[in-house]
């Protein structure tokens, strides 16, 4: 009688381990289960200009808009800047531009349309007088030809660097 109850028992006992082993206990508490799609960080940059005085432009292209451009936008993503209205600073704020600080990636490149520089070898395009930032650029590609540029490094707030 002995042997029968340890047998029946046993029998329980291995049974009750196989029904625990067969439900799977559900580690996920809370929460997504698949991890966020990595892309791009994205942040909002201001952008200053200060035009110079004189204009080497037709007098009747002198009053036209300060045109910002950068490698992130795509085609006709450039956006125009106001102008302040007590001198010759042009303001605005680039949306959506990707982190690329510390460097881990290629520069940016950035450059404004001022038409008061048409005159110029430039044809108007420059990135002198340029602070995206926060930081007055200093590194500049192609100076005075149409394809002149500075090369930015945006961080996590938004703020400018120049090359190393």
């Amino acid at each position: 009688m002995r042997m029968m109850q340890r047998r029946i028992g046993i029998g329980l006992g291995l049974a009750l381990a196989a029904g625990l082993l067969s439900s799977c206990y559900d580690f996920h508490l809370q929460g997504p289960e698949d991890p966020s799609p990595v892309g791009p960080r994205l942040v909002r940059v201001t952008v200053e200009y200060r035009q110079p005085q004189g204009c080497l432009n037709v007098p009747s292209s002198c009053d036209e808009m300060v045109w910002f451009s950068a490698s992130w936008m795509v085609e006709g993503g450039q956006f125009r800047l106001r102008r302040d209205p007590t001198g010759y600073i042009w303001r605005g704020v680039a949306e959506a531009v990707p982190v690329n600080f510390p460097p881990r990636d290629q520069a940016h490149t950035v450059r404004v349309y001022d038409p008061h520089l048409v005159g110029n070898p430039s044809g108007g395009i420059t990135a002198e007088r340029l602070t995206v930032g926060g930081q007055l650029l200093t590194y500049f590609v192609d100076e005075d030809r149409p394809s002149e540029s500075a090369l930015l490094y945006v961080d996590d707030n938004g703020f400018g660097h120049n090359p190393f």
